[in-house]
């Protein structure tokens, strides 16, 4: 099969288009045909210094280094003691590196059963690509960590990005929560259209002060970072949690230690249950998710340089 990868761990070392075994599924896997796999920081952040790249580096498989978590795709070929997968399945999914799975930027990848969702017929594979990361970040900090329901107050900071854009719909459009989001100008009606009810244009001065008005929250998601973690929890309600997006940081991680412990960071991991809510929310016209751009597999690198210097609004699809 195809891929994009590094041939090793070194410190620059540039994505190349490499021929790979097409791995085969062992007892409890599946191969999936990738359609489409999608670009997101934690692609970019493996590949530089820090804890995402010592963790890839200490748990994840060797060389050739495949970068891409997210994917949707046709399941292929199945293991021994599969059940409830078969192949010819539209599915959307991630990989594990800490189940020694390589990255969904190539042609097949193997995964487990629970790591898929299957789609129902007709479905868009291309959304289907970029939903992974983002939709189970935010399902994770929204649905799982703060519990939000109707009636309850949620802020999102960095409202117009991809985990921001999913954390407004399922706090507002699936669980029924007042949503204040915060972005640039150029992007309000974007968020507005997004179901937030009150959006704040940081360009019209302090964005935590002007939230002060419309709290105190039960969540707020920082997906922009740089947010002061103390000013953030000032404006929670009791209870409340403040949830750091890839707070992978020192910085970030020292919030974890202050009281009242209300302070999170998250990293998403992709399962078929956390996709299974999105996907039927997606099904239904609750929740919407935007391709910004679609690049071949080739193009892995300016896809990735992309996605690190731009603020996108919408999602970077490879397809192999």
């Amino acid at each position: 099969m195809k891929a994009m990868a590094q041939t090793s761990w070194a410190a620059g070392t540039p994505l190349a288009l490499l021929e790979l075994p097409t791995p085969e599924p062992r007892a409890g896997e599946v191969r999936v045909r990738v359609h489409a796999a999608s670009v997101n920081p934690v692609d970019w952040k493996m590949r530089q210094s820090g804890p995402l790249r010592l963790a890839a580096r200490l748990i994840g498989p060797p060389p050739p280094v495949v970068p891409g978590v997210d994917f949707s795709g046709t399941v292929d070929a199945v293991g021994p003691k599969v059940t409830g997968v078969a192949v010819g399945d539209a599915v959307v999914g991630g990989v594990n590196f800490s189940r020694g799975q390589r990255g969904s930027y190539a042609e097949y990848v193997i995964v487990r059963p629970d790591q898929i969702c299957v789609l129902p017929t007709g479905f868009d594979l291309d959304v289907a690509g970029g939903l992974g990361v983002v939709g189970a970040t935010a399902w994770m900090a929204v649905v799982e960590m703060a519990r939000i329901g109707a009636g309850q107050r949620v802020a999102v900071l960095g409202a117009s990005g991809g985990v921001g854009q999913m954390c407004v719909q399922i706090a507002a459009r699936v669980r029924g929560a007042f949503v204040a989001g915060v972005c640039s100008a150029r992007n309000t009606g974007l968020v507005t259209g997004l179901g937030a009810n009150v959006v704040i244009d940081y360009g019209e001065g302090d964005a935590l002060e002007q939230l002060r008005a419309h709290g105190p929250f039960d969540l707020i998601v920082d997906c922009a970072g740089g947010y002061s973690g103390p000013r953030c929890r000032a404006l929670l309600a009791k209870g409340g949690k403040h949830v750091m997006v890839a707070g992978d940081s020192p910085l970030a991680m020292a919030q974890v230690l202050v009281p009242p412990f209300s302070s999170r960071p998250i990293l998403g991991v992709i399962t078929g249950a956390r996709m299974r809510p999105l996907v039927d929310a997606i099904a239904a016209g609750q929740v919407k998710l935007t391709i910004a751009q679609r690049f071949p597999l080739t193009a892995a690198e300016e896809a990735l340089k992309l996605s690190e210097g731009a603020r996108m609004t919408g999602k970077i699809l490879l397809m192999p």
